[in-house]
């Protein structure tokens, strides 16, 4: 008989399927040779005793249990092809019947992927984007670039400023008794960085060098360091020296030291204000993307998702993390230590939102199928060339890293959002801040 689904709950059945003779006497060869090795007879030697010895002393069916491990993976698959379903988790197993010379009849309780209900997902209305690129954008960024470049001179008998930076020495107290990390030497801090405990920095602005400052502060509620948390501390701290930033001039010398493929600080500003073009049109894609698969997402129906797929999508977003800390050179032992969590705190932060994630990722792959969308070789040659590229790879590695199945997947959902979001419409209504209208100095998109 074919593969028989019978579906008993939102996103739950039973797979009911045969294996057929041919293949359990397949199976029970070899179950048969895999066990030969350890069977022991009378009159033969170890790993030697002929099939028809082996049955006669223990029956055929001592073979049936290895025989199905051996079957199931493929006939299993076979079944869940048959029968078209998507399984999202591992199946229970079931055996009906293994009788002998007929065929083996197994069933199999099955979650699997969630119905979607499409709703609109083309013609959306989004947010308009304003893609210009001001005279203020640019000159913004030119500033960063001057700061980029800026030189720390002495302040003689000036007072600290916001923004200068102050070479200290300090001590922290609590309740009397200095604390493990609380005591520095020549340690650089630039006021207004943020980067110390809250008001330790605004209580050093106006003093000079050679003062000593008391500096008192309360550690913040939620502390790293528990045993701190909510506590008054007093830092005795020396100042040794002021120093401020010097800002180079904006002239062609300063242009051609922050970028070599320029000879002007006019050319600067031109290259300057087509970078912002296209970072602006690559961020308008990217908010007009995010507001049109939300709506897509909003409008569709998907019913009570399996956790299992909510397990995996979690445990995906953690690796990926966790891999982007180990390219830092922060291996997960650290990481936790550091940052005095733990592997359940990690899952927490990223529960929440799966729902979403895995809804977003079903509606998608209900439009690949709706719009039948089937990437070509060309496609899949594109894909590798282009990821081999990112990651610095060689594309026969990418290759084999990724199935072909895995590489269509990728490309068809992209190729969804991009029917998504270029049949979406931009909202007319959204409206320009009149002064920055005045001070237009770019091309529009």
């Amino acid at each position: 008989m074919s593969a028989k689904w019978e579906k008993k709950g939102t996103n739950d059945g039973e797979l009911t399927f045969e294996i057929d003779t041919d293949s359990i006497s397949k199976g029970l060869d070899q179950a048969f040779k895999k066990n030969k090795k350890n069977i022991r007879v009378p009159g033969f030697r170890k790993g030697k005793v002929p099939r028809a010895i082996f049955n006669k002393m223990y029956g055929e069916e001592a073979l049936y249990e290895d025989a199905l491990n051996i079957l199931l993976p493929d006939e299993y698959s076979k079944a869940v092809k048959d029968a078209d379903i998507e399984p999202v988790d591992q199946p229970k197993i079931d055996v009906e019947s293994m009788e002998k010379g007929k065929p083996w009849v197994i069933k199999a309780n099955v979650t699997v992927k969630p119905e979607v209900k499409l709703g609109n997902y083309k013609g959306l209305s989004v947010p308009k984007q304003n893609t210009r690129v001001y005279q203020k954008d640019v000159d913004a960024e030119l500033e960063k670039k001057r700061e980029s470049q800026a030189e720390l001179v002495l302040k003689e008998g000036k007072a600290a400023e916001k923004g200068d930076t102050v070479v200290i020495d300090f001590e922290g107290k609590v309740d009397g008794k200095p604390f493990e990390g609380g005591k520095a030497e020549n340690h650089s801090l630039e006021l207004g960085s943020n980067s110390f405990i809250p008001g330790f920095e605004d209580q050093l602005i106006g003093h000079k060098a050679g003062d000593d400052v008391e500096v008192k502060v309360t550690f913040p509620k939620d502390y790293q360091a528990k045993e701190l948390a909510g506590k008054d501390a007093v830092f005795e701290t020396k100042i040794h020296e002021v120093k401020t930033k010097e800002l180079p001039k904006l002239d062609n010398d300063f242009a051609k030291d922050v970028d070599e493929d320029v000879d002007s600080l006019d050319e600067l500003k031109e290259k300057i204000k087509d970078d912002l073009k296209d970072k602006k049109k690559s961020d308008a894609r990217d908010a007009i993307e995010d507001a049109a698969i939300s709506q897509a997402v909003d409008n569709s129906e998907v019913k009570d998702i399996p956790q299992p797929m909510l397990d995996e999508d979690i445990q995906r977003q953690m690796d990926q993390y966790l891999a982007g800390m180990q390219q830092q050179g922060i291996n997960q032992q650290m990481y936790f230590q550091l940052t005095g969590t733990k592997p359940e705190d990690l899952k927490k932060q990223f529960s929440d939102g799966a729902d979403r994630r895995v809804k977003t990722n079903l509606v998608l792959e209900a439009i690949v199928d709706a719009e039948k969308i089937q990437p070509s070789e060309d496609d899949v040659k594109a894909e590798v060339k282009d990821l081999a590229g990112q990651y610095g790879m060689k594309e026969d590695a990418v290759r084999k890293a990724l199935t072909d199945d895995m590489l269509k997947h990728d490309i068809a959902i992209k190729k969804a959002i991009d029917l998504i979001v270029d049949a979406s419409k931009q909202d007319a209504k959204a409206k320009e801040n009149d002064s920055d209208k005045e001070k237009e100095d770019s091309s529009e998109k």
